[in-house]
């Protein structure tokens, strides 16, 4: 067996168990070779669940699903969930329910817990295999009025994402302050802690 210290990418093929083009374009940052798998799970929440304990079991689903599909392999798996005063908000889907989100949440704060994993299929013992981390993130949006608001959703329609906005896009001017540890969680995959965990899995991210 290879030292852990002495594992890359070459080794273990790097997998996003994701569909998203923003953890995509994220990942994409650390100029490494990975591939794009969305894995097929149910994304309902269990009630009675609390928020963070959903993101985090969602994120190793995601992760897991897909390295059962892929032995050897490393693959990342994240998770959002949103919430106001403790109770879940979904991604709108449609313009309507959008708008509703952005006026209950304006003046307010909301919390998104963003959940990490890394799977690593090198290893057989599940608890070896498996890193997983929660990010919360804290944001106050604006108290901005109504036509602002449907006006931001025309523009940059983000009705795929929780909270309605896009922060890395035109949705940053609807925020007023963002708390958090890690600046890309809020986005949808925390660098700061998916880098801490392919170190610990002995990936090389500078080459050397």
């Amino acid at each position: 067996m290879i030292p852990s210290n002495r594992l890359n990418t070459s080794t273990a093929p790097l997998i996003l168990a994701s569909g998203s083009p923003y953890r995509h374009q994220l990942l994409s940052r650390l100029q490494l070779p990975f591939e794009t798998i969305s894995p097929d799970i149910d994304e309902t929440a269990v009630p009675g669940e609390a928020p963070p304990q959903t993101a985090l079991r969602l994120a190793r689903a995601k992760a897991q699903a897909v390295a059962m599909q892929h032995p050897a392999a490393l693959v990342i798996g994240s998770d959002q969930v949103a919430t106001l005063d403790g109770v879940q908000i979904g991604k709108p889907g449609t313009h309507a329910n959008a708008l509703a989100q952005l006026q209950l949440m304006r003046g307010r704060e909301v919390v998104f817990h963003t959940a990490l994993c890394l799977w690593d299929g090198r290893r057989f013992d599940p608890t070896l295999a498996v890193q997983l981390e929660n990010i919360q993130t804290v944001v106050r949006f604006r108290d901005l009025a109504d036509a602002e608001l449907d006006a931001y959703l025309r523009i940059e329609q983000p009705y795929d994402c929780a909270g309605s906005a896009k922060n890395e896009g035109l949705g940053i001017a609807l925020l007023e302050r963002i708390d958090s540890s890690d600046p890309t969680a809020l986005t949808g995959l925390p660098m700061i802690a998916l880098t801490g965990m392919l170190r610990r899995a002995g990936v090389r991210l500078f080459g050397l």
